[in-house]
């Protein structure tokens, strides 16, 4: 009979690596306790429809005055100012100060209205959903910077944990189910500059 160390020496190297690294999970519990690919794929899209339709109806709501917060007299395109609300109520904490100087500047106006738009956009039909996670948690943060200390905890509030959210949307291909992602990512100038995904 041959030593143990002999027979691993012997069997192939994906063998080995089987044994190594297999998923405790599959071990550990049932097969039906494990959510199916297809039950990850159609939540996480679903997830990046919801959170693209907040972006794009702030964007809607605020342009056009639909009335559900922003009354059509406030509306951007009868002049109102898309910032000045949030900013100049909403602030407070160590930036109130920045942030009353900005409120209703019509550079803020432009970057968040399209910001709005864009993020929207891109989540809502599953493109350049890289570009889209990393902006849309930038302008959360940001966002969260201008309510500190939040209303109900220390630091955390929903700016922060839909941050989150939106990073782990490109890492789980979320633009790829009920979207266009796969036709975005196949775009010659897309599959040579991954930035662009």
């Amino acid at each position: 009979m041959r030593p143990p160390w002999r027979l691993a020496r012997e069997l192939p190297v994906n063998a080995i690596n089987h044994l190594v690294h297999r998923d405790s999970v599959s071990v550990d519990r049932p097969s039906h306790a494990r959510p199916s690919p297809t039950a990850l794929h159609w939540l996480t899209a679903i997830t990046r429809i919801s959170l693209g339709w907040i972006f794009l109806w702030a964007f809607l709501d605020k342009t056009f005055g639909l009335g559900h917060e922003t009354t059509n007299a406030q509306a951007w395109v009868n002049g109102g100012h898309p910032t000045y609300g949030f900013l100049h109520f909403s602030a407070a904490g160590p930036f109130k100060g920045f942030y009353h100087g900005i409120a209703g500047d019509a550079w803020a106006d432009w970057l968040f209205m399209i910001g709005l738009a864009g993020i929207g956009i891109a989540l809502v039909l599953g493109v350049a959903t890289r570009v889209a996670a990393w902006s849309g948690a930038l302008m959360l943060v940001v966002m969260w910077t201008v309510v500190l200390p939040p209303a109900n905890n220390p630091f955390m509030d929903e700016h922060l944990i839909y941050a989150m959210v939106l990073l782990a949307l490109p890492l789980l291909h979320a633009g790829n189910t009920l979207g266009l992602g796969q036709w975005w990512q196949g775009l010659p100038v897309i599959s040579r500059h991954a930035s662009l995904r």
